[in-house]
């Protein structure tokens, strides 16, 4: 029996500059060398509005990821860093969840984060973060524009259409969600 044709295509980027969090990711979902969807959206508010997250990976378990981060948000009063831990941890150890395939990029007001399958919590260097297929192309060029462009959503634009340009798995139909940022 053959191997069904793997799902790609994410890209979804996060920058925190000029006293804003942007995170911003691509539409595109493809199966193996077709494009099943053009305009998925992968970022989303979580909670009450003050978190905003994007995901790669399997949409289902990026879903069940996001519905499980804003119960422990609820549990944690809106912090964060625990609420993002703590899901970390549950997802590491829980038979259920382990099997889950996705990331997750979660920011608030205070701290960006990138949570993985593998039990990490990572707060990126600099207010950049990236994860999907084309994270690195939109990761490199966010890098090189933080110096240069003064506005967050600027900066992601610019290098979602950078990312969009090289990376077959990455299309220019984008959707953004923003916070002011206390940094």
């Amino acid at each position: 029996m053959s191997e069904l044709p793997k799902w790609h295509g994410t890209t979804i980027l996060s920058v925190r500059k000029g006293g804003k969090v942007v995170v911003i990711g691509d539409g595109q979902v493809s199966m193996g060398n077709t494009v099943m969807k053009p305009n998925a959206r992968k970022v989303r508010k979580l909670g009450d509005g003050s978190v905003i997250g994007g995901f790669a990976g399997a949409t289902a378990d990026a879903f069940t990821l996001f519905d499980r981060l804003e119960r422990k948000l609820e549990q944690h009063g809106g912090q964060l860093l625990r609420a993002a831990v703590e899901l970390a941890k549950d997802w590491r150890t829980d038979k259920y969840l382990r099997n889950l395939e996705a990331m997750m990029i979660v920011a608030d007001r205070e701290v960006t984060l990138i949570l993985t399958g593998n039990g990490d919590v990572l707060e990126p260097v600099g207010g950049v973060a990236a994860i999907g297929s084309g994270g690195n192309f939109a990761l490199s060029a966010a890098r090189a524009l933080v110096d240069y462009e003064a506005d967050a959503e600027t900066i992601c634009r610019k290098a979602m259409a950078i990312a969009a340009d090289l990376c077959v798995f990455t299309n220019d139909s984008l959707t953004i969600e923003t916070l002011d940022s206390a940094a």
